[in-house]
């Protein structure tokens, strides 16, 4: 029988999740905003349903390779700030490992340990992987968290088109007469579906979630209705 003390204790965390799922949420969210606000604007413009479709159409198209380009460039700028950060550690680290150590040491006797065991910590840090542990715990660099510019760009395109996909459904299915109703209700409901799955996700409250993904895509939707119906043109 397996001893208590040698019993490995499981937990479940989310880090590693934070970079596909911000992705994942802000292309979806982007996706159902932004082309739900294209056709309730360009329906308010009174525009004919095939105009609406085609202009839904255009914006999750649009929409999806702006959200892969901009998270690429985005995040790989992040990477390649990352990467600089490391290449002057590792380069450091080589120049004077002794001052490297102190600098470590200081960093767990700022978190509470005693300068006796805060010394053997990072001595024994560093000779298993010194560049690990300075990354770690000066440069706040992880494996979890660490920039992937090529999953944010494809995971953001992919969520938008999903996102976007839902209004122009409802676009194309809906009556004319009652278009704009159908797809900022729907897109209403889209959100706060949305907005709950991600907070569940992340370990935050469903309820305040959905709410305040919700809130901010009715006063787009709103905004770009008012637009429409003032100007009396698509938008």
């Amino acid at each position: 029988m397996i001893s208590a003390t040698r019993r490995l204790h499981l937990e479940r965390h989310r880090t590693d999740r934070i970079g596909w799922l911000r992705a994942a949420v802000l292309g979806a969210n982007d996706g159902i905003v932004s082309t739900a606000s294209l056709v309730v604007g360009v329906a308010a413009a009174q525009s004919s349903q095939a105009t609406i479709v085609m202009t839904a159409v255009a914006g999750l198209v649009a929409g999806a390779m702006s959200m892969a380009a901009g998270e690429y460039v985005s995040v790989h700028s992040q990477a390649d700030t990352e990467k600089a950060d490391l290449d002057r550690e590792r380069a450091e680290l080589s120049a004077d490992p002794a001052a490297e150590a102190r600098e470590l040491t200081a960093i767990y006797v700022g978190r509470g340990l005693t300068p006796e065991l805060a010394l053997q910590v990072s001595a024994q840090l560093m000779a298993h992987d010194a560049l690990a542990a300075h990354a770690r715990d000066e440069l706040q660099v992880s494996q979890a968290l660490a920039a992937r510019p090529v999953q944010a760009a494809v995971t953001s395109a992919a969520a938008f088109a999903v996102g976007a996909a839902l209004p122009l459904a409802v676009a194309m299915l809906a009556p004319r007469a009652s278009l704009l109703y159908w797809v900022a209700a729907t897109a209403m409901v889209f959100l706060a579906l949305l907005g709950a799955v991600a907070a569940r996700m992340g370990g935050a409250g469903m309820a305040v979630g959905a709410g305040r993904v919700t809130f901010w895509g009715a006063l787009a939707m709103a905004i770009t209705a008012g637009v429409g119906a003032w100007f009396g043109a698509p938008v």
